[in-house]
């Protein structure tokens, strides 16, 4: 189920968690409605009931929609450990929204409802999370918990990086950043990346040392790679000139974008090749997400993941 988000309704009510609740309420339903059974409602505070336990913790409301038996999780039986990490580079403000409304999203305000959407799990599970922003270093990194204060403290920042005044040409340095990430979580957690993937061919070889890290350390990674399908996969623009802007260093470049664009998509084949075949050979779940589809293509991995560890 696709969900639209108004920045504007974030920016005067601060209901960013809101909206996270609506968009996991409406992907539940649409679990329901679909052939994907597996999932069902489990994740969400309930497990199977096994038989020849005690019925007393059975949930009679959720059998008379779902007709099958679920029991109340305990704190005890969910203690996943998750850290979400956030591409806040300046890339990442790709596509230029001049007016945000509930079609318009760039790259990062995806990604940070998608993550707040996946904290709203996470706190139905009663799972600990932690959040770590990074651009060319790691400019937040909290603690990894589970109580409702600090949740409300993820989502405040969250919403911060969505309202507040973004500083021009914030380059990135994925591999650092991750590198300190790596020493600094002690205990097996699952690594949840969020980002363009905006790195130069040399930067990539040390962006995926970085990743196999955090896999050496025990961790288990998904990387969503974050990107407008349309414009930055196919170059799909119309024929009249346009004038390219690197939101990085703010390098520019005049063109029309027919003449290029064979090649463009040639390196860009050759650029998502690479990383497919980077995430297969260091067992990094890799999940490319568009923009424009909605953010089912963000919680099915998520919870598939989540199924296999817990």
């Amino acid at each position: 189920m696709e969900f639209n988000i108004d920045r504007q309704l974030i920016e005067k009510f601060g209901s960013l968690e809101l909206l996270a609740r609506q968009v996991v309420e409406g992907f539940i339903t649409g679990l329901h409605k679909s052939p994907f059974h597996g999932f069902s409602v489990e994740f969400a505070e309930h497990r199977l009931y096994n038989s020849g336990e005690s019925i007393k913790h059975i949930d009679w409301k959720l059998y008379g929609r779902t007709d099958k038996l679920f029991v109340k999780r305990y704190e005890e039986e969910t203690n996943l450990r998750c850290r979400i990490v956030l591409d806040t580079s300046s890339s990442m403000n790709y596509p230029l929204v001049k007016k945000f409304d509930s079609k318009n999203h760039n790259k990062l305000s995806f990604s940070i409802i998608a993550a707040a959407s996946i904290i709203n799990i996470l706190k139905k599970q009663r799972d600990a999370v932690g959040l770590s922003c990074f651009s060319k270093d790691i400019d937040i990194h909290t603690d990894t918990k589970s109580n409702n204060d600090h949740i409300n403290h993820l989502y405040q920042l969250l919403s911060q990086q969505i309202t507040q005044e973004k500083q021009k040409q914030l380059s990135t340095s994925a591999a650092h950043s991750l590198h300190v990430l790596a020493n600094t979580l002690h205990k097996r957690s699952l690594v949840i990346v969020f980002s363009d993937m905006m790195e130069n061919t040399t930067s990539m070889e040390s962006l995926f040392d970085a990743l196999r890290h955090l896999k050496h350390n025990k961790h288990e990674v998904i990387l969503f790679h974050i990107h407008d399908k349309a414009t930055e996969l196919d170059f799909e623009f119309d024929e009249r000139p346009k004038r390219f802007i690197d939101l990085e260093s703010g390098a520019e470049i005049k063109l029309q974008s027919h003449e290029v664009k064979n090649e463009y998509q040639k390196q860009m084949k050759a650029f998502t090749d690479v990383l497919r075949l980077k995430s297969a050979q260091y067992k990094i779940d890799l999940v490319t997400a568009d923009i424009q589809k909605g953010f089912d293509q963000i919680l099915f991995p998520f919870l598939s993941k989540r199924k296999k560890m817990y």
